[in-house]
C-alpha cells in the first residue's frame, strides 16, 4: 500500500519566492510594454508623415493654377497643406520642418520654386522632419535629438502651371 504525502503548507524555504519573482519580472515587463507603446507612436508618426508627403507631391505636380490663390505661391500652398494634414492627423503641425529643394545637379539642396517655368521636369525633393520629442508620450531623454523624417523625390510636372495649354 502506498502512502500519500500531503503537504498543506510549503516549506519555509519557499516562502516569498512569488513576491521576489514578481519584483524582478514586473519592471522588465512594464519596461517592454511601455517601449512597445512608444515604438507604436513613432511608427504612427512616420506613417502620417509618409502620407502627408505623398499628398504634397500630388499637389506639387498637378496644374496648381486652379487651386492656388493669386496672393499665394505653390510652395506656400504645399507647406500649408502639409501642416494642416499633419495637424488633422493628430500630430503637432507647427513643429513640422518642411523643405522643397532641388534633388540633383549643381542646385541640389537649394530651394525649389514650383512656379518657376525653368524648373519644369526638374527633380525636386519634398522633405518633412518632425522632432521625436514632439510626438513622444513619455518624458524621457533617451531619444532626444532624434528626428522622424519623410521625403519624396519627384519630377516637376509639365502641367504644373508654367506652360500654357
Amino acid at each position: 500500500m502506498m502512502q500519500r504525502l500531503l503537504c498543506s503548507q510549503p516549506g519555509p524555504a519557499r516562502r516569498g519566492v512569488a513576491a521576489v519573482e514578481c519584483a524582478i519580472i514586473l519592471p522588465v515587463m512594464l519596461f517592454l510594454v511601455l517601449g512597445l507603446i512608444e515604438l507604436g507612436t513613432a511608427l504612427r508618426a512616420a506613417t502620417i508623415l509618409d502620407s502627408a508627403v505623398r499628398e504634397a507631391g500630388r499637389l506639387a505636380t498637378m496644374d496648381w493654377r486652379y487651386v492656388v490663390d493669386s496672393s499665394d505661391t505653390p510652395n506656400e500652398k504645399v507647406e500649408r497643406d502639409l501642416r494642416n494634414f499633419v495637424t488633422a492627423s493628430g500630430l503637432p503641425g507647427d513643429d513640422l520642418i518642411v523643405s522643397i529643394e532641388f534633388a540633383e545637379g549643381d542646385a541640389a539642396g537649394t530651394p525649389f520654386d514650383i512656379s518657376d517655368e525653368n524648373n519644369e521636369l526638374e527633380l525636386m525633393l519634398i522633405e518633412l522632419q518632425l522632432p521625436y520629442s514632439s510626438v513622444s508620450l513619455f518624458p524621457t531623454n533617451y531619444l532626444d535629438g532624434v528626428t522622424i523624417r519623410a521625403g519624396l523625390v519627384l519630377r516637376a510636372g509639365i502641367n504644373s502651371g508654367g506652360l500654357t495649354n
